[in-house]
C-alpha cells in the first residue's frame, strides 16, 4: 500500500449488530451503524472474515474461502424482495438482544430461507431477480458451482465432514459430478441463491458505507478448513494423502504463551503446485475479497514466509518444524495479475522473524501494533507509541482475540496498572478504555482502530473470542440505544484532535 492516509475506525463484526431476528445481519440497524461512524469521524469500519462459517461458529473456520455468511442475510430484506410474510418473521425466537444464540436462530433462518426460496422458483419466469440471479451465477462460477455441490452433497450426508462420505462422494470424478448436478439441481441451486442475495445485500452496504467515505477493512486467514469446499473441490492444492487426509497440519510451535504450542489443523499448501498453476487460485481469492472490501487483513501473515508444519496425528504442536513458502513469488504473482499497490495488512503479531519482516517490508504492506501488548510487562517493548518506527502500521486498543481494554486491566499487576494509566494520562481505572483509545488515535500510526466494545467501556463479557476455546465465542451484540450522540461527539471531537477526520 502506499502512503496511507491518517484515519480512524472501528472494529465490529456485522453479528454484532442489533437486530430483531437474533443475530446481526446486513438490514437497517447495520446501515444506521454506518451512519454513527460517519457521524462520529470514523472512515473506517474493520470486520471479522465474511464468510459460511461451520462448527463453532468461528469466522476463521468456514466451509468456503469464497462463499458469505447466509446468516447475516437481512430477513426484513427478503420481505422487501417479496419472498416471504410478515407472519413468518414473527415466528422469530425471542433472544436475548446482547448476544447471539447460534443455535436458536441458525434453524429458524434455515427454515426462513428455505421459504423464501420456495417462494423465488416459484416466480422465476416473472421477476428481474431471477435474471441477476442467472448472471451472478455465471459470473462466480469458478468457486460458486463448487461450494453450492459440496454444500448439497454435505447436507444428504446429515452434515458430515465430507471426509466420512463414501468414496463416490469424497472424490467425485468429473462424470459423477456432473450427474450430481442434475439429480440435486435443486439443492445446489439453494446455496446459489444464498450467495445471490448475501452479495446483493451486502455490495449495496458496502456502497452506502463508501459513499460516505468509510472504507471496509475485511480480513481472511492463510489457511482453509479442512471441512470445506476449497479442500474438497481442489485436493491437488494441498498437502494430502491418497484417501484426502491430511499428511502434516498448520500450527504454531510452543512459546511464551503454550508450552505445547497451538495445533489448529488446518490442511497445509502444496506450494510447488500453487507455483505451476502461476498461483491462480489465490489470485482468485484475493481478487474476489478485493471486489467486495476496500482493504483486506491477511492472519498469520507469517505463513507466507515459513509455516509450521505438524505430521497429521500428533496431539500437540510441539513436534512440527518451519518449512519456507514461496511468499515474494507468490505476492509478486497477485501484483501482476491485480495490480502493484495491493491494499492489504498484514497482520504480524507474534514471534516475528527479520525474513518476515522484510517480505512485508518489500510490498510495503502495513503491519499491526496491539497496545495491550505494550502494557503486559514493565518493559520498553516495540507496541509502546513512543518505538513506532514509521507511520505505515495500523494502531489497535486491542483486537478480537483479545480481552475487552477493561477487562484486560482489570487482570494486570498494580505495578502494569500504574504504568498503562500514567502513560495513557488516565485517571481512575474506569476510564482506561478511553485512556488507550486516545493514545491510540495520538499514535504516529496511520490508521487507529479499536473494538466497539473499548468506545463502550465494556468488560469482560463482552469479549468476541477466547483464543483455544471452542465453545461461547463470536456471540457478542451491542444494543442500539448504547450508540448515543454524547458518544458520536465527542469521538469525533478526539478524531479531529489526532488528524484523523477529513470532509
Amino acid at each position: 500500500m502506499n502512503q496511507l492516509k491518517r484515519l480512524a475506525g472501528i472494529l465490529l463484526h456485522p453479528t454484532s449488530l442489533p437486530s430483531p431476528y437474533g443475530i446481526g445481519d446486513l438490514g437497517k440497524e447495520a446501515y444506521e451503524f454506518v451512519d454513527f461512524l460517519e457521524a462520529s469521524g470514523q472512515h473506517l469500519w474493520q470486520i471479522l472474515p465474511l464468510t459460511h462459517t461451520g462448527f463453532g461458529d468461528s469466522p476463521y473456520q468456514s466451509f468456503s474461502a469464497f462463499a458469505g455468511q447466509p446468516f447475516l442475510i437481512s430477513p426484513a430484506h427478503l420481505k422487501e424482495l417479496g419472498l416471504i410474510e410478515e407472519t413468518q418473521l414473527n415466528t422469530c425466537p425471542v433472544s436475548d438482544p446482547k448476544y447471539v444464540d447460534y443455535g436458536t436462530i441458525i434453524p429458524w433462518k434455515q427454515k426462513l430461507f428455505h421459504q423464501a426460496y420456495k417462494k423465488f422458483l416459484s416466480d422465476k419466469n416473472q421477476t428481474e431477480l431471477y435474471r441477476n440471479f442467472l448472471a451472478f451465477c455465471k459470473e462466480h462460477t469458478f468457486w460458486l458451482d463448487d461450494y453450492a455441490l459440496f454444500m448439497a452433497c454435505k447436507d444428504k450426508h446429515n452434515g458430515k465432514s465430507w471426509l466420512e462420505w463414501e468414496e463416490a462422494y469424497r472424490s467425485p470424478c468429473p462424470q459423477f459430478k456432473e450427474e450430481l448436478h442434475r439429480t440435486l439441481s435443486e439443492e445446489v441451486g439453494y446455496y446459489q441463491f444464498l450467495q445471490f442475495i448475501f452479495f446483493l445485500e451486502w455490495k449495496q452496504l458496502k456502497t452506502y458505507a463508501n459513499e460516505r467515505k468509510i472504507q471496509i477493512i475485511g480480513d481472511i486467514p492463510i489457511f482453509v478448513s479442512m471441512d470445506s469446499a476449497d479442500v474438497w473441490g481442489a485436493k491437488h492444492l494441498f498437502q494430502l494423502d491418497s484417501k484426502g487426509y491430511p499428511l502434516a497440519v498448520a500450527g504454531v510451535p510452543p512459546d511464551y504463551f503454550s508450552a505445547t504450542g497451538q495445533l489448529w489443523g488446518n490442511p497445509l499448501y502444496r506450494w510447488d503446485v500453487h507455483r505451476q498453476e502461476g498461483f491462480s487460485w489465490w489470485i482468485q481469492r484475493i481478487k474476489s475479497q478485493l471486489e467486495n472490501l476496500d482493504i483486506l487483513r491477511i492472519d498469520h501473515f507469517r505463513g507466507f514466509e515459513a509455516y509450521w508444519s505438524v505430521p497429521y496425528g500428533e496431539e500437540t504442536a510441539v513436534n512440527g518444524q518451519w518449512i519456507k513458502a514461496p511468499g515474494t513469488e507468490l505476492f509478486q504473482a497477485i501484483q501482476g495479475a491485480l495490480g502493484n499497490d495491493l491494499p492489504i495488512i498484514a497482520e504480524d503479531l507474534g514471534i516475528i522473524t527479520t525474513e518476515v519482516e522484510e517480505l512485508r517490508n518489500q510490498f510495503h504492506f502495513p503491519g499491526m501494533k496491539v497496545l495491550q501488548f505494550a502494557f503486559d510487562s514493565l518493559n520498553e517493548g516495540s507496541f509502546l507509541p513512543h518505538r513506532f518506527t514509521t507511520p505505515n502500521c495500523v494502531c489497535y486498543t486491542g483486537t478480537h482475540d483479545n480481552d475487552t481494554t477493561l477487562g484486560w486491566f482489570q487482570t494486570l499487576s498494580p505495578e502494569c496498572q500504574k504504568k498503562v494509566m500514567d502513560y495513557t494520562c488516565t485517571k481512575t481505572p474506569e476510564d482506561i478504555s478511553s485512556g488507550l483509545i486516545r493514545t491510540c488515535l495520538g499514535s504516529i500510526a496511520a490508521y487507529a482502530i479499536f473494538p466497539l466494545q473499548d468506545l463502550l467501556r465494556l468488560g469482560s463479557f463482552a469479549r468476541m473470542n477466547f483464543p483455544g476455546v471452542a465453545a461461547g465465542n463470536w456471540d457478542f451484540r451491542y444494543t442500539r440505544e448504547q450508540l448515543t450522540p454524547e458518544l458520536s461527539e465527542r469521538l469525533k471531537e478526539l478524531t479531529i484532535l489526532y488528524g484523523r477526520y477529513y470532509i
